[in-house]
């Protein structure tokens, strides 16, 4: 078998290798699109929008008052906010500036802040007022010098946005008492900055542009050290793969996943920066209603997703009922997409939903399937241009064609390692830039990848591999199910068995039924021991279920009574 096996199977009009010479960071894309894409509308949030030339002069307002202060190139800044307009001109302006962009979760609690604002070492934060609270708990613990306070409607406009901000605060109670003496309102920054003179940072692809923390649910949360080569090689990539799907200056997607998340803020915030696309900003996914009525509101060309947003899109009144004559683009990774659902969203909307898989650690698209595919075909797809994939045993050796073993990436898009975190970084990254991605995974003989499951996920009944996804992708298809998620059970006989935590979509569901229907899918170890029927499952903020979560609330050898 040839090294590259999946090149044959590129799309005629995708290059093996891409042109990092074009960009030299990240800031020369801002440039370039604020530039060429100046009338066009950027971003828009609450029926607020920015344009590209609005987006170049607030963030360059940004960029010249963080230098006033006093903040370096190389210096951190941490970003805490929800989608909102004041994220992309903090974010672009910090990077403009030199700093480096520490995104920060805003539902963290102040043990995950204080280590995440200790360990980045950020002398400033931006941060949303909701989450004041959490960071007045901390503040003096850490290096922080600076805090740039904003409210949810300070960009929307008067007087919707004072209205916004009154009806949080007072009638929703959604800002809890705080003090951080010293805090500069965001708007103040703007205004301020806004006479000052921008220095522009010298920079290259070696220059650190993200801390983008991962691993919370594996240990203690690392800062993945993402360059400006990194993020340009994604983007570089990424506009390879799409290809003639995108008309520059033309597209307008859907925000629902955090940009605080890496693969919103490559996917949605850069790479349709690039094209000077219109990103539409949902700052609050999880109201459904209020998603879809948002949904009706615009005539969206892309949208990005998890499994579970898509599926709750599907299950949402009014959602069948939109105009999707304009979508051309549904993209979804973060998890494993579900054959069910991928089906359900191309019967309702007319269009394929593309599986695509990276990581935080490869800034973070690794694989895509083809742009032309027409349905769902269970594989994670190919590795993007200028990037190799293989498949180890335990000894490090490449396997044969659908034997399975972990997944290992090699490309320019490959971060630079764990910041401070040397011993982290060795135990994934090789010398010569392999990373191991602790995904169990295979590789068929056309080059297509398929993710098995997380290697540390791993169900083991009596020496046979049970792996979550595939007991998950069998359960969904029961039509009174919503969602579901697999774990191991404690077992005498076989070590561990196979339960299932299920969401109902028809309370008459019974364990008994869904074993039934199991049976008739699944070898007889795979098949569901326990059933445990739950109103939700624990997810993360950006909807991938919490399987470390799901064992600690539901590992016990139970099931629900019929």
């Amino acid at each position: 078998m040839s090294e590259k096996p999946w090149l044959k199977e590129y799309p005629a009009n995708v290059p093996a290798e891409i042109d990092m010479t074009e960009f030299n960071s990240v800031v020369d894309v801002i440039d370039r699109s604020c530039r060429d894409y100046a009338d066009k509308v950027a971003y828009m949030n609450f029926g607020a929008q920015l344009t590209y030339q609005q987006v170049e002069e607030y963030s360059r307002a940004f960029g010249a008052r963080m230098q006033a202060l006093g903040l370096k190139p190389g210096d951190r800044i941490a970003i805490m906010m929800p989608n909102v307009l004041q994220y992309p001109i903090a974010v672009f302006g910090a990077l403009r500036a030199g700093l480096v962009v520490v995104n920060t979760n805003p539902l963290y609690t102040a043990r995950e802040l204080k280590h995440q604002l200790k360990d980045s070492g950020a002398r400033a934060i931006v941060i949303m007022e909701n989450f004041a609270n959490v960071l007045e708990a901390v503040i003096d613990d850490t290096e922080v010098e600076h805090v740039v306070l904003t409210s949810i409607g300070d960009m929307v406009g008067f007087p919707k946005g004072l209205i916004m901000n009154f009806v949080l605060r007072h009638v929703k109670k959604m800002v809890p008492k705080y003090s951080l003496p010293g805090a500069i309102p965001f708007k103040s920054v703007l205004s301020q900055g806004s006479s000052e003179t921008l220095t522009p940072a010298k920079l290259n692809h070696d220059d650190l542009a993200f801390l983008q923390y991962t691993g919370g649910t594996t240990g203690v949360s690392k800062g993945a050290m993402l360059t400006h080569g990194n993020m340009v090689a994604n983007m570089q990539q990424s506009s390879a793969w799409l290809g003639d799907l995108v008309s520059p200056g033309e597209e307008t997607i859907i925000t629902a996943l955090p940009l605080y998340h890496i693969f919103a803020l490559t996917a949605n915030c850069l790479v349709f920066l690039k094209f000077g696309g219109r990103n539409v900003l949902i700052t609050n996914p999880r109201d459904m209603p209020g998603f879809v009525k948002e949904l009706s509101k615009v005539k969206f060309t892309a949208i990005t997703g998890v499994n579970t947003l898509f599926n709750g899109l599907l299950n949402t009144p009014g959602f069948n009922e939109l105009d999707f004559s304009s979508l051309r683009l549904t993209l979804g990774g973060g998890m494993a997409v579900q054959r069910a659902v991928a089906e359900n969203w191309k019967k309702t909307t007319g269009v394929p939903l593309i599986e695509a898989y990276g990581l935080t650690e490869t800034s973070p698209a690794a694989c895509i399937n083809p742009m032309n595919l027409e349905d769902y075909n269970g594989a994670i797809g190919l590795p993007i241009s200028s990037t190799s994939c293989r498949v180890i045993n335990e000894e490090g050796e490449p396997v044969g064609a659908d034997e399975t073993g972990e997944l290992c990436v090699h490309g320019p898009q490959v971060m630079k390692g764990y910041w401070q975190r040397p011993e982290e970084t060795s135990k994934v990254l090789s010398d010569d830039g392999w990373l191991k991605t602790g995904d169990m995974a295979r590789m068929d003989e056309q080059g297509y990848f398929y993710i098995v499951d997380r290697k540390k996920d791993m169900i083991l009944v009596s020496g046979f591999n049970v792996y979550p996804n595939e007991i998950e992708d069998i359960v969904v298809t029961h039509p009174k199910v919503l969602e579901v998620g697999a774990i191991g059970a404690p077992d005498e006989k076989s070590g561990e068995v196979v339960k299932v935590v299920v969401v109902r979509k028809d309370d008459s569901l019974t364990v008994k039924e869904l074993r039934e229907h199991c049976r008739k899918e699944l070898t007889g170890y795979k098949v569901p021991k326990y059933v445990e029927f739950v109103d939700e499952l624990p997810k993360t903020n950006v909807g991938k279920i919490l399987r470390r979560e799901l064992r600690d609330q539901f590992g016990e050898a139970r099931s629900s009574s019929d």
